[in-house]
């Protein structure tokens, strides 16, 4: 990417990242695990799944929920062994609705896990019993295979009632109460270690797993738990990483946030509040005067942004940005926006893009050298999420990072998307769990 303009160079020097930087933060994300896993002070919770590998032959028709920041996902997965599987029955729903008409972000949890049953009943027609995997992707304190209460809540939900309840009892209540006694859960495991179990059922050498979507989180196969004798996959909750320095506009959403001083590594780097960031610098480059010729620019340009938003941006390529110079339209500033403008705009979400990229790649880093500090062996990392599979480039800068930290042993490791990974995997922890 070339330099920004010289008004716009502060800009980049607040989201650049070095080599030696990167290194630093991958350092101390591995002592940060090392010191979760010791039950030392850490802000990573390096919390136990009770679930270890899949064999590959797992088989049989399972139900899978998939609920995480933004959808809910219910899954009825028929696993065929030898590591394939297809789906037999998709629903999915929103947990808020664009509309106005419910908003299960808030309220109840009565109405919440209501609505998740709800989600489930249309495909669990027959008499069953149906087995159901219950993929859950925020921190929770597990104290077994398939019993869990939620620590907090993260990515700006505040439903009452569910914090430091046991969810697996939640859910069965709800059911019951739809006369669903034939769905019976089995498994409750976070959202990235679902992906983890996904992948390594079709690829056994997989030890990593990622989400780089909504919210970000990372789960690995730990080889020598506290808790076990057998290796088991770790949920590392590194969102909350907090050994990582932000710059003035982390600042201003960490302090506008749900929960000020928690989740910084997420609110860095994730879908939920990248837009975000770029709405701030959008509004601070303008009232600086560095953009539209100083005029001052519409309201409706500093309307909430997201990560779609981001994409978009990234993404034309067109010799006159005519996809930018569109948004900029939809936004009110239709005959007041210049090339120059828009390449800046450009050049703005690129950087927030890669310095997440960058980010996640520095504790992949790290994750790897808690397993395999000289990194002899082959290792793979499966991502799912809206950021890595469409946000133009990101993939390709994690790759890239990785290759910067890791030398020439980079090409033991290889990274890859995984789709559908977190509800497929609670479909394979019902199967190893109800085998």
């Amino acid at each position: 990417m070339p330099d920004l303009p010289p008004p716009l160079r502060q800009l980049q020097a607040e989201f650049a990242l070095s080599t030696g930087q990167l290194a630093a933060i991958a350092a101390l994300f591995r002592r940060e695990m090392a010191a979760g896993l010791e039950g030392r002070t850490s802000s990573l919770a390096m919390l136990p799944s009770y679930l270890t590998c899949p064999t590959g032959l797992e088989q049989g028709a399972y139900l899978a929920l998939d609920f995480g920041g933004t959808n809910v996902r219910a899954l009825l997965v028929e696993l065929l062994g030898d590591g394939r599987y297809r789906v037999l029955g998709r629903r999915s729903a929103p947990l808020a609705d664009p509309e106005g008409a419910y908003d299960f972000t808030a309220g109840a949890a009565r109405d919440l896990f209501g609505f998740l049953a709800a989600q489930l009943a249309d495909l669990a027609e027959g008499e069953g019993p149906y087995f159901l995997g219950h993929s859950f992707s925020f921190p929770c304190r597990q104290t077994g295979v398939n019993s869990a209460s939620l620590i907090q809540w993260t990515k700006e939900i505040k439903t009452a009632g569910v914090e430091g309840q046991d969810l697996t009892a939640l859910l069965t209540a709800a059911l019951q109460r739809r006369g669903l006694d034939h769905i019976r859960p089995v498994a409750l495991l976070n959202d990235s270690v679902s992906t983890l179990i996904a992948a390594a059922y079709r690829e056994p050498r997989t030890d990593i797993g990622s989400i780089c979507g909504t919210g970000h989180n990372t789960c690995y196969l730990e080889p020598a738990p506290p808790w076990g004798r057998q290796p088991m996959y770790i949920n590392i909750e590194a969102g909350n990483f907090a050994k990582v320095d932000g710059n003035s506009y982390d600042a201003l959403v960490d302090q506008a946030s749900e929960k000020p001083g928690a989740a910084r590594l997420e609110k860095m780097c994730s879908g939920r509040y990248i837009g975000e960031l770029f709405r701030l610098v959008l509004q601070d480059l303008t009232g600086r005067g560095l953009l539209f010729a100083g005029a001052p620019a519409s309201p409706e340009l500093f309307r909430p942004s997201d990560g779609a938003d981001l994409a978009l941006i990234l993404g034309d390529e067109s010799p006159e940005l005519e996809q930018i110079a569109l948004w900029l339209d939809d936004r009110g500033q239709a005959g007041r926006h210049s090339l120059d403008d828009r390449s800046a705009l450009r050049s703005a979400a690129s950087l927030i893009a890669i310095r997440s990229a960058r980010l996640v790649a520095a504790t992949y880093a790290g994750v790897l050298q808690h397993l395999d500090p000289a990194v002899h062996r082959d290792h793979a990392i499966a991502v799912d999420g809206s950021l890595y599979e469409k946000m133009p480039g990101y993939a390709r800068v994690i790759g890239l990072t990785l290759a910067e930290l890791l030398g020439d042993r980079a090409g033991r490791v290889r990274v890859y998307l995984t789709k559908d990974g977190s509800g497929v995997g609670a479909a394979v922890a019902a199967a190893t769990v109800s085998r």
